[in-house]
């Protein structure tokens, strides 16, 4: 999708530098500095599908790992 917005000389010139080290165009510059943007400024997004993967797993927990786990947290230092 093509939009058009306004940023200050500065920012575009510092993303006109980086596009041409990295040799990318300036829209994957900027589409991917928006998706970061975005991921960072919506973490419910990032929790709930890490909740949707869980549920799908499957829940049991055999007695070899419970054992295991108790000894790896007994030897942790808290």
């Amino acid at each position: 999708m093509k939009t058009a917005v306004s940023i200050p000389d500065e920012v575009f010139e510092e993303a006109e530098r980086l596009a041409k080290r990295m040799k990318r165009s300036r829209s994957e510059i900027f589409s991917r500095a928006l998706a970061e943007y975005i991921a960072r400024h919506t973490p419910d997004r990032v929790t709930e599908a890490m909740n949707r993967t869980l549920a799908e797993l499957d829940e049991t927990t055999d007695p070899f790992t419970i054992a295991a786990g108790a000894r790896t947290l007994g030897r942790a230092e808290w």
